[in-house]
């Protein structure tokens, strides 16, 4: 998961290739409390890994569930619909984000469970109303107090007796502000069910097909809910909830909508044409596989078996399409940006649901989309999207509002045809529901031009530091070509391979196919870290030996050209701006004196253990950069279009905060 503060998604060009998607959060949270309040243990495979489904996780451990890691799955011992006897009277506070699928069903199971509970999300939690599934909970008699904003999060649970219950009446909901709170009350009033208990919707039902969703999953925890239409909901007397033993979680189809999309967009590359979304099926039980329909009326080509789809583009320009979105409504935000490279103008309705999700997502929407260059219309329901032609996009930095499906949703902008960039703003947000969501998006996805960032120096004048640090910010991958010669001579040599003519072929191959990660300070061969390994002095002769194989540095020079991998690379070295990379976007040369890499590498060297003296480094220093400056092959020097940074007397905050200010210098963003 990228964890920086924005992520630059270059002009992508092409995408094809397969992903897996992760385990739907609608499901997962769903079969969560559902494994929660049965008797007996449910093992859960493919449990959606997310920040919703880590805060329920963490109530239901706060309630006395057993929760135990088995492998991939998740074992939950339930609490058989009764709270243990050591909450007794104490107020339990829990803490729920954003999660809606969270907030809302725990709301419900906690107010009939009988303790005295305090529950809080993030402030954006705050504001999404709950106020009609509490006043549903009070028609039954339950006790619940805002404390806050009424109608609104944070809430106070007070403990009642099922015989103060009254459940002889039907109880009403709304169904026209969100279905959550329907869903609530099915998956909590079993707990209650002495008699036969009725639902009534007051309104339309919107967001129909997550409904279909729960009556689903509270079918195979053993609960048959009776349903007249979508007005009347019947919850059986006796009903009790059964484990099933074990319970696959499906993909994600809102996740899949992304990827739907991007088949419906990309051109192939690489010889392959077309996405595969492992994990999901056409035959899903949740509604958003219905977005599959949409993607068809603009034009998409989509094949599908049991647990796999498969999407190619067909129509282009896409087809403009007006459509009544209430069925899909998290989807939908997707075809919002599809509607960008349509022949029309695109109107999708009755998405008022929009505006109470994590955040106002119809305002969210079309303010995003007008950074882009778009026409957009908006109002209490629908928003229409006029398509951009290539000669009016613009390069935008894309606020997510903690958004994750706006963060996703816009990732597919960077395929406009104008070749511009895009910047997701707060990228983490994807944690929600699908952490890896941009480094699956890169697997797939192929880039005009891959950005490069190009720090070359002397010897100890502090590159390494400099670059790592700069890729840990931009989210970018790092290349420390320094130790490329060490570990080539390290791994030859653990093969039993002299650096000899006679194995030059043998050791370029060996070369080539280098297992190497940068990461957090250290060289991973293999995920082995070998750090320390190539620092040694026979590591240093070792690495003298094979640079001296002219396969060996050609091998090591197309591997260094691997590393160029979405969403960009920041390589230091002495020849990175020079030979590896001379079309980089930046270059970067440091001009520290001699004086001072000699006191640093003195600093360092004490630190360890490592006697030496000033005088001592400073000569070898000057002596080794009038050897690298004078050398046959790639001699240090800057390029010329190289921005020199003496970083002498800077601190490495001061230096990083130079090179971050020069890249944003050569970006189309005003700011991050």
């Amino acid at each position: 998961m990228f964890s920086t503060a924005f992520l630059d998604l270059p002009p992508l060009v092409g995408a094809a290739g397969t992903v897996r998607l992760p385990g739907s959060k609608s499901i997962s949270n769903r079969v969560l409390l559902l494994a929660a309040l049965a008797s007996g243990t449910t093992t859960i495979h493919d449990l959606l890994d997310s920040d919703d489904t880590r805060v329920m996780l963490d109530a239901l451990r706060a309630l006395g569930c057993g929760i135990e890691p088995v492998g991939a799955s998740l074992r939950i011992t339930g609490l058989g619909g009764q709270l243990p006897p050591s909450l007794g009277a104490t107020l339990l506070p829990l803490f729920l984000g954003n999660a809606g699928t969270a907030m809302r069903p725990l709301t419900a199971a906690l107010s009939l469970l009988g303790g005295e509970f305090e529950l809080s999300g993030v402030p954006r939690m705050h504001e999404r109303p709950i106020g009609d599934l509490v006043d549903a909970l009070t028609q039954l008699g339950c006790r619940i107090d805002y404390l806050g904003n009424p109608g609104y999060p944070p809430l106070r649970i007070h403990p009642v007796s099922h015989d103060e219950l009254a459940l002889r009446a039907p109880i009403r909901v709304r169904g026209d502000v969100s279905s959550q709170f329907l869903t609530a009350l099915l998956l909590a009033l079993p707990l209650a069910a002495r008699n036969d208990i009725v639902i009534e919707v007051v309104g339309e039902l919107i967001s129909k097909p997550y409904i279909e969703i729960t009556l689903n999953l509270l079918a195979r925890f053993g609960i048959t809910v009776q349903r007249d239409g979508w007005e009347r909901f019947t919850i059986p007397a006796g009903s009790r909830y059964t484990s099933p033993g074990e319970i696959h979680v499906e993909a994600d189809a809102s996740s899949a909508s992304y990827f739907i999309a991007l088949g419906a967009i990309a051109t192939g590359v690489s010889g392959q044409n077309g996405i595969r979304i492992e994990g999901v099926g056409a035959a899903s039980i949740q509604g958003d596989i219905r977005f599959i329909d949409a993607a068809r009326q603009m034009g998409a080509l989509v094949d599908s078996g049991p647990n796999w789809l498969e999407i190619r583009r067909g129509a282009w320009p896409l087809k403009a399409i007006d459509l009544d979105a209430n069925h899909i409504p998290d989807a939908a935000m997707t075809l919002a940006v599809m509607a960008l490279y349509a022949d029309g103008p695109s109107t999708l309705r009755n998405i008022a649901s929009w505006r109470v999700k994590e955040t106002d997502r119809i305002d969210a929407m079309a303010n995003e989309l007008h950074k882009l260059g778009a026409t957009v219309e908006a109002g209490p329901d629908f928003i229409r999207v006029h398509p951009l032609p290539a000669a009016e996009w613009l390069p935008a930095s894309i606020r997510t509002y903690d958004d994750h499906r706006v963060a996703m949703c816009f990732s597919l902008a960077a395929f406009n045809s104008a070749g511009v960039p895009v910047r997701i703003l707060e990228p983490h947000c994807v944690a929600k529901t699908f952490p890896d969501y941009f480094e699956t998006l890169f697997s797939v996805a192929e880039a005009a031009e891959v950005p490069v960032i190009c720090i070359d120096g002397p010897t100890a004048s502090g590159k390494g530091t400099l670059a790592a640090e700069v890729a840990r910010l931009l989210g970018y991958h790092y290349l420390d070509s320094g130790s490329l010669y060490r570990v080539t001579g390290l791994a030859a040599r653990r093969a039993g391979l002299e650096a000899t003519a006679a194995n030059e072929a043998q050791i370029a191959t060996l070369a080539a196919a280098l297992p190497l990660q940068f990461t957090e300070g250290k060289v991973l061969l293999a995920g082995e870290d070998v750090s320390d390994d190539i620092r040694t002095e026979a590591a240093g002769m070792d690495a003298s030996r094979v640079s001296a194989l002219p396969a060996v540095r050609e091998a090591l020079q197309d591997l260094q050209h691997r590393f160029r991998q979405l969403p960009g690379l920041v390589a230091d070295g002495r020849d990175m701006g020079t030979v590896i990379f001379p079309d980089a976007a930046l270059k970067v040369f440091l001009t520290a004196g001699a004086a001072q890499r000699a006191e640093r590498r003195h600093k360092q060297l004490i630190s360890k253990g490592i006697s030496t003296t000033l005088d001592s480094l400073r000569s070898d220093l000057e002596a080794r950069d009038a050897r690298d400056s004078s050398r046959s092959v790639a001699p240090l020097k800057p390029a010329q279009d190289a921005r020199h940074l003496d970083n002498s007397q800077l601190s490495i905050e001061k230096s990083i905060d130079t090179v971050l200010n020069w890249w944003q210098q050569v970006q189309p963003f005003k700011s991050a």
